[in-house]
């Protein structure tokens, strides 16, 4: 085994520094020092449902950036010094239908999470990326391109890919309109990105006053979702709903607003939903969901982002701060995205 020094749960959303072991690489796994690690909301909601006397230790953190620092005898597409970003997923089975079809986030048998999963060979559990290093699987571990921030780039791997996925399978692109409910993590990046596809962007906010945000980060309007005469005004209007709210909430406003044949895609909140079959028959509408990306999309996506010049707007913390951006978080006192600078863990 080798050892690396990271945050590890010793409680309701509390982290303690300590050494983590690592296992030794395998002839396929490439080791990497991370340099950026994000905080998603999953991390917050995972931490504060941890107790001290859990089975399985815990090690947030799902995505990440750093360097390669040794490579296995089989790796062949990296080596030592290459800049690389891990996502929330680090393995899968390979062979089902979802796995040939480069859906690995579908995986008949589950992906291996990149913390809190099980790992596929000796059934330990994944450790996360608040840590100094990982060992991971050559095939998990993308080339990040030149161009991108480090920083900037370590939310892609999760809320960037998240949201990609469903822009690019729903065909987004010149000519289409598009909302995008709530403007957070993963909001503010489908704006960025439904953006430079070509789509035509307004986001639906219950905070009116990140119309600023909305126009910077390109959108052509933002309504109010309290706001019932613009929400009945915009009904049948959009191509595609993007819709990014982690909490439960009425669905009823949004399918409204979707244009005949347009689908409502729910990428935030993924617990229970009641739907009206009534606001789905008026106008064919659908009604659908995404999860993270496989592995051609992710790639395909840092190269999209590099070309475009999308990244996610951050927040950089020493992971010494952990604790103040998980409180912070909790508060939504964020624009967009905390990363933490793990060159502390040294």
């Amino acid at each position: 085994m080798r050892t690396t020094t990271g945050w590890r749960a010793t409680g309701p959303a509390q982290l303690r520094r300590t050494t983590l072991e690592r296992r030794d690489l395998r002839p396929d796994d490439i080791a990497v020092r991370i340099d950026h690690c994000g905080i998603c909301h999953t991390d917050l909601h995972t931490l504060r449902g941890h107790t001290p006397d859990a089975r399985a230790p815990l090690v947030p953190g799902h995505e990440f950036t750093g360097v390669v620092t040794e490579t296995g005898p089989e790796v062949t597409a990296l080596s030592a010094g290459d800049r690389v970003g891990v996502g929330n997923i680090v393995d899968s089975c390979g062979v089902c239908a979802m796995c040939e079809a480069g859906q690995e986030n579908f995986c008949h048998s589950f992906p291996t999470l990149t913390y809190g999963g099980t790992d596929r060979r000796d059934g330990s559990t994944t450790l996360g990326g608040y840590s100094r290093e990982y060992v991971v699987r050559e095939a998990f571990a993308y080339p990040l391109p030149s161009g991108l921030d480090p920083a900037a780039a370590a939310p892609l791997l999760c809320a960037g890919v998240t949201v990609w996925e469903p822009l690019r399978s729903l065909g987004v692109g010149p000519g289409s309109h598009v909302a995008v409910a709530g403007l957070g993590g993963l909001g503010h990046l489908a704006v960025k990105m439904a953006v430079a596809l070509g789509a035509t962007v307004t986001v639906i906010s219950r905070t009116p006053d990140k119309r600023e945000d909305a126009h910077r980060l390109g959108a052509h309007d933002l309504i109010a979702s309290t706001d019932t005469g613009r929400m009945a005004a915009a009904r049948d209007t959009f191509d595609v709903v993007v819709d990014t709210v982690s909490a439960p909430h009425d669905l009823a406003p949004y399918l409204r607003s979707v244009a005949m044949d347009g689908t409502l895609s729910l990428l935030g909140y993924l617990g229970p939903v009641t739907v009206e079959a009534m606001d789905l028959l008026v106008g064919r509408k659908r009604l659908s969901s995404a999860g993270s990306g496989g592995r051609p999309s992710t790639a395909e996506m840092l190269r999209f982002c590099a070309g475009n010049g999308i990244a996610a707007d951050v927040e950089v913390l020493p992971s010494s701060q952990v604790h103040t951006a998980l409180d912070r978080l909790g508060r939504n006192d964020v624009r967009y995205r905390f990363v933490l600078d793990m060159s502390d863990l040294d």
